[in-house]
């Protein structure tokens, strides 16, 4: 099988997990690049931070971010964009204000949160500043409900980072039960992800594959996340990270090293290199 599409997580994937990009990955990507190969980026992170990691792969493709949410290669021009309502957003910030836990409405020009308290959270305050750039303008208020009711938010994506870890269940089955309609996720770290209806990211994918018309069976898709099995499962070619758990790596055709161990330049270089350009085989008839 040839394949014409690399799509690929970005955290605890593409970098390492002290959050750097290695220039043996940035290498594996130009030399996937050379053969013709479209790469694009999936992830749960904002349009501004993946495009950051984008630009130092030197990618001019559709980014799926915001969870599968916001497509787009400029901001100005998203190719696909799917909104949890104001009136959602606002009664989903409503529930949550029940629990003890930090909420983020994350909108693709900026996100709000609520306000951090105790000063020595340290760990919270990285989880919501660690991923920003400066021009991605985060805000945290006293009050997200009464915000919102003065200044209604749209957003692409809200994420929840639960404090007792005992509630995080119990906040993921409340969700799900008032609403829905929407796509809810809990990562093994306890954080949860709550999206559109058709805001996934295999949602994300499907849309870009039909618009470049890419098959499915011509992807190749790298993750580690619970959320990365749907898109494992579908591509032609799933891979799975040495660093993933047992339920991600069950789900894959191809297990590749850790992100620790450049498993994603691991995994180009070890079946890449097997594939001819596209435009010879193109040549080719092939």
């Amino acid at each position: 099988m040839m394949y014409r599409l690399l799509a690929i997580n970005i955290d605890q994937t593409l970098l390492k997990s002290n959050g750097r990009l290695v220039k043996e990955t940035k290498d594996a990507i130009q030399y996937v690049k050379d053969k013709g190969i479209y790469v694009t980026l999936v992830t749960g992170r904002n349009f501004y931070s993946a495009q950051k990691i984008a630009r130092v792969l030197k990618l001019d493709s559709f980014l799926v971010t915001h969870g599968g949410a916001f497509i787009a290669s400029k901001m100005e021009q998203p190719l696909v964009v799917k909104r949890i309502t104001e009136e959602k957003t606002f009664n989903i910030v409503q529930v949550l204000e029940n629990f003890d836990c930090r909420v983020r409405v994350l909108h693709e020009r900026f996100s709000i949160g609520n306000r951090l308290r105790g000063g020595n959270n340290l760990m919270s305050r990285a989880v919501f500043g660690a991923n920003d750039p400066i021009i991605y303008p985060v805000q945290f208020v006293e009050s997200l409900g009464d915000t919102l009711r003065d200044n209604p938010i749209a957003p692409p994506k809200i994420e929840v980072y639960p404090k007792d870890k005992d509630e995080v269940n119990t906040i993921y089955e409340t969700i799900k039960k008032a609403f829905p309609s929407l796509e809810v996720h809990q990562h093994k770290n306890g954080k949860i992800d709550i999206l559109p209806e058709g805001g996934t990211k295999l949602d994300g994918l499907l849309a870009l594959g039909e618009i470049l018309k890419i098959s499915w069976k011509e992807m190749v898709y790298i993750g580690d996340d619970e959320d990365d099995i749907p898109l494992i499962e579908v591509a032609g070619l799933g891979v799975a990270m040495g660093n993933a758990s047992p339920k991600v790596k069950q789900a894959a055709n191809w297990i590749t090293r850790s992100n620790d161990q450049l498993g994603v330049a691991y995994m180009i270089k070890e079946h890449f290199r097997k594939q001819q350009r596209l435009q010879f085989l193109k040549d080719l008839k092939v």
